[in-house]
This record gives C-alpha cells, structure tokens and sequence, in this order.
C-alpha cells in the first residue's frame, strides 16, 4: 500500500508541477512529512530527506516537462539561463540552511511562504513590470488569446532576485518555481504560459545542482525515490498538456489557490506539533 501511494504522490506531483511551473516539491515535501507523522514505514524522513528526496525527483519532472514544453516552443532558453547564474549559488546556500533546521519551524515557514506568493499573484493586475533600462533582454510572445505580449528583464536584476529564489528551492526543496513564476510574471511580464514552461527549465537545472549536494550529505531515501520517479515523469508529460489548454488568467487562477491551501495546511500542522 506504501508504494502505490508513493507513485501516486509522484503522478500527482509532476502533474501539478510542471501544470504550474512548481516543479512538484510542493506536492512530495509536505506529503513525505506527513506520511512520516502516519505510517512506520516512512518514519525516518526527516525534513532534510524529504527535501533532498524531493530535488532528486525534480530532475525527472523538469526533464520531461521541459522536452514536452520545448515542442510546444514555450521556454525561453536565455532567460532560464540569466535567472540560473543567481538561481545556483542561491540553491547552494539554501542546502547549506537546511542541514539544522527543526521540523516545526520548517513546516510553519515553508507555509508562510506558500500564502506569501499566493497574496502577490492576487493583487498582480495592480502592479506594474520593471521597466527595462539600457541594454536589457527584450522579448515578445503570442498568448493563447493570439495577442503579442512584450516582456523582458534586467540582466543584474534578475540575477539577484533569482539568488533569493534559488536559496528557498535548496532551503524547501520547491525547485524555486513557486516564487519565480510570480516573479517572472510580476516583475518581468512574462505571460503565464512562458513563465511556467522557463520555470520547468530552470527547475531542471536548480534541481541538479541541489540535488549533488543532498546526495553528499546522506539526505536521499533512494528507495522511495525510485517508487516517486515513474509517476513524477509521466505525470510532468500530463501536466505540460493540461497548460497548453488552460487560459491564462485560469491558469494564475489555479496557482493562487492552490499554493495558499497548502501554505494554510502546512502551518496548522507546524504550530500544532510545537
């Protein structure tokens, strides 16, 4: 019973993640912490374990996201790259936070950070892009509405803010998507559908980087990782198909209110076993 449950967590995860560029920690993290809390065969998780099990999941999902994403020609190759120069090292230091956190405190403020988001992606329509100055990147892109959106970004900018978005992927095993989609469609203009399909690159490569160093520090339970694998790859090919069908404003819709239930979810359970 254990292991279906664990390839179906993983379905379910690389669906919703690569469905909103999330990358599906969201889904594995809090559900290895409580399964921990209800079964003995999952109790030795811990919140490290489950973050690095989670991140070596999300290299399947981004994989197979992005080769699905790149045949319906959504990722934008040079932004992903920018966004990961700050993004790796950050995700670096957020492995580095992670080794001594408590299992309480990091329930209360990973959900901190779900509500967080999901408050910035409700009031985006009254925020503005950065305006690009210079010699910044310059994009355009046709929406799902057949309308051409231009977006862009600071190189230095981008840079910085995907340092703070890296260190939470390495410090909650999210991949960062769930803060640098609101990022790139707040900050940046990206249009949702792009946003998502370069959050599943970067989530990719973020993942990978992550991932060697909870290796190395035994943060790994291999064997449920290979029970996740399958449902995470086949579920991120779902999920790519799902967003090419979903409007735009539907699929910002989705992202909104299913980060803030996990995030309210997350520090119930935090604050009760304080």
């Amino acid at each position: 019973m254990e292991w279906v449950v664990l390839v179906v967590t993983g379905l379910l995860a690389g669906t919703l993640g690569s469905l909103m560029g999330l990358g599906g920690g969201i889904i594995i993290v809090p559900a290895l912490m409580i399964l921990s809390g209800f079964s003995a065969f999952f109790a030795d998780i811990t919140p490290q374990t489950a973050v690095g099990t989670s991140l070596l999941i999300m290299i399947f999902t981004g994989l197979s996201s992005t080769l699905a994403y790149m045949k319906q020609k959504k990722v934008d190759y040079i932004a992903g790259a920018v966004f990961i120069i700050g993004g790796g090292p950050g995700a670096l230091f957020g492995v580095w936070l992670n080794k001594d956190i408590e299992a309480a405190p990091f329930l209360i403020f990973f959900g901190l950070f779900m509500v967080v988001v999901s408050f910035i992606l409700l009031v985006r329509h009254k925020l503005n892009p950065l305006k690009i100055k210079g010699k910044g990147v310059r994009r355009t892109y046709v929406n799902t509405d057949g309308q051409e959106v231009e977006y862009g970004f600071q190189p230095v900018v981008a840079i910085v803010i995907a340092f703070a978005v890296g260190m939470l992927s390495g410090l909650f095993g999210i991949g960062g998507g769930s803060l640098m989609v609101p990022v790139m469609i707040l900050l940046f203009g990206f249009p949702p559908h792009l946003a998502v399909a370069t959050s599943m690159f970067m989530v990719l490569l973020s993942a990978l980087i992550s991932s060697v160093s909870h290796i190395a520090l035994g943060n790994v339970e291999w064997l449920f990782a290979f029970a996740l694998i399958p449902g995470a790859w086949f579920g991120a090919k779902l999920g790519a198909e799902i967003n090419r069908r979903l409007k735009s404003n539907t699929l910002v819709m989705i992202l909104r209110v299913f980060l803030i239930i996990i995030g309210i979810r997350l520090m119930w359970q935090g604050f009760t076993s304080l």
